[in-house]
């Protein structure tokens, strides 16, 4: 069903020739524009105006369709916010169990529709909190997790059957969510009722992050053991969120953020689909995670393209016959990497551009960074403003009462187009390569990312690209005195006494027995969540279960691209 009769597009022409000629020449020969070309970060130009002559061939039931419907292009729900906004999630996680619950209780009483868990580095790793490698950063970017009794805490007085939780975690995921349901056992909730998502996505850990621990191989295989044990446990989570949100943060293009994030999915499901999973059997749960820029139109672009893109790979190229495989669900944050240090109030501006992308978009639920982000962890009253930036947009502006604002826009439909073909031209090349394993392990996608963050930071250098306030705009004054979140000193050494009194309190003869089954399952082959649950419940430690896996698994040895 084609949009534009031919005879139409052609008077368009016509008139647009004629315009470009006439009127437009008239005003370029007294005011020329501000540069040659205007174009997106992507490499795609931004036209001076866009027609329906831009959209020539466009079919409506093939390309757009309605939302909730194949090709998911204008949303993966009917009726998408009016039935209920999106899930309004801040990632928060400082210092202490203690202290994150504080934490999270302040922002549900705030309005917080869901949690969102930050990790500490060591968490991440698979150390605890007295292993030398943590040495200095216990608690610093995100809550310190040593053991169940850690999580107990963190989550104390929270009903984990009223909220779903989302939790930062690659290289530990299995770990952390064992933890999880051990403590919704303790609460005495089922774990068929938890919602929620663990990030787990190991190999966008190697392209941009690092805070993998294992090789490839044997990580790949931790994450379908996830899979299949969710599908008969855990049937509401989602086992795991495929990010091209820290892809983004290392300094990708809009494009390479949605064609590496969307490699990596067409590898979770093969390697599911080898370990024997049906692919309706587990493709329903796969969740995203993106990144909210600056460039409004060319983000609201990105989303909608990525939806199509996915639903076509999940129908044409794995087969997927429930409609419920073909929906690309994503979260969203909002860019650490636009935050400036330097006049930081501007930051509120520019979240709440990027939280309206995300909502335009289509998100399903939504991280808003605080102004203050830059310089340290968030303060409550920060991370309150960044809350109701998310509520001002849901309740004040308008944008939610209708279903994909954007369609039909000559400019957001010709935008989501070109990018959908330019990430196209990647899916094939990683595919002609031989997977993205090999495009990871060959340093492609590495080379892609580093080439386009040098190119950004290039047309910063030269003032081609402004940041209002850093290259631009500058003021004389002296910056006021700011209150940032200080992370107490001691908390290392207060977590550390708490950890050596668990060791000395808890069954280590029942810690010994449950480690020597990680590694014999590690070894055999069978479902590593089953005895990393065991383990977990005899309060074994994160870096004693990570260790174990280690002791079969190995570590992986990052390969320099230069």
């Amino acid at each position: 069903m084609r949009l534009y009769h031919e005879r139409a597009i052609e008077e368009i022409r016509k008139d647009i020739s004629h315009w470009e000629e006439i009127i437009l020449g008239r005003l370029l020969e007294k005011a020329p524009e501000r540069k040659p070309r205007f174009e997106t970060f992507s490499g795609i130009e931004v036209k001076r105006v866009y027609t329906p002559a831009d959209l020539e061939g466009l079919d409506y039931r093939e390309e757009l369709g309605l939302p909730g419907d194949y090709p998911m292009t204008r949303g993966v729900q009917p009726n998408m916010y009016r039935g209920r906004f999106w899930t309004m999630r801040q990632y928060a996680g400082f210092a202490t169990a203690e202290e994150s619950n504080r934490r999270y209780k302040y922002l549900l009483e705030q309005g917080q529709t869901g949690l969102s868990v930050a990790f500490d580095l060591p968490t991440q790793m698979g150390y605890d909190s007295d292993h030398p490698m943590a040495r200095g950063e216990v608690g610093r970017v995100g809550v310190a997790i040593d053991s169940l009794r850690d999580m107990e805490i963190l989550f104390e007085g929270i009903p984990l059957d009223r909220v779903s939780t989302s939790m930062t975690i690659n290289a530990t995921a299995s770990i952390l969510l064992a933890m999880y349901v051990a403590v919704a056992e303790k609460q005495g909730i089922s774990s068929e009722k938890l919602r929620g998502t663990i990030q787990n996505d190991i190999l966008k850990e190697y392209i941009a992050r690092g805070t993998y621990i294992f090789p490839p191989v044997p990580s790949m295989r931790v994450i379908t053991d996830i899979f299949a044990y969710c599908k008969d446990h855990v049937p509401k989570w989602n086992p795991i969120s495929i990010s091209g949100y820290h892809i983004r943060e290392a300094g990708s293009t809009a494009v390479q953020e949605v064609a590496f994030t969307l490699a990596d999915g067409i590898a979770y499901v093969e390697a599911a689909i080898k370990a024997g999973l049906r692919v309706d059997e587990f493709a329903p749960r796969l969740s995203f995670f993106f990144n909210a820029h600056n460039n409004l139109l060319e983000e609201v672009a990105k989303f909608r393209a990525a939806r199509r893109i996915w639903a076509r790979i999940m129908k044409e190229r794995f087969g997927a016959k429930n409609p419920r495989s073909w929906k690309l669900r994503f979260h969203t944050q909002t860019a650490g990497c636009t935050l400036t240090a330097q006049q930081p109030e501007n930051n509120v501006v520019r979240v709440a551009v990027q939280a309206l992308a995300a909502v335009l978009g289509g998100t399903q639920s939504l991280h808003t960074n605080a102004l203050d982000e830059a310089l340290a962890l968030p303060t409550a009253k920060s991370a309150m403003i960044a809350l109701r930036t998310q509520q001002i947009i849901a309740y004040e502006s308008g944008v939610a009462d209708t279903v994909d604002l954007m369609a039909g826009s000559y400019a957001a439909e010709a935008m989501t187009n070109a990018i959908e073909e330019k990430v196209w031209e990647y899916l094939h090349r990683i595919d002609e390569m031989g997977g993205v394993m090999v495009a990871i392990e060959e340093g492609f996608i590495q080379k892609e990312i580093q080439d386009a963050a040098y190119i950004y930071q290039l047309a910063v250098d030269k003032k081609d690209q402004i940041i209002v306030g850093v290259n631009a705009f500058h003021t004389d004054e002296e910056e006021e005195e700011r209150e940032i979140l200080k992370i107490d000193p001691t908390v290392e050494v207060k977590q550390v006494g708490h950890l050596r009194e668990l060791r000395q309190g808890r069954d280590n003869t029942k810690v010994k027995y449950a480690l020597a089954e990680v590694k014999r399952t590690a070894l055999d082959g069978g479902n590593i969540m089953f005895p990393i649950l065991k383990a977990v419940r005899t309060y074994a430690t994160l870096g004693e279960i990570a260790g174990a896996m280690r002791e079969v698994f190995g570590e992986y040895q990052e390969k320099v691209v230069l």
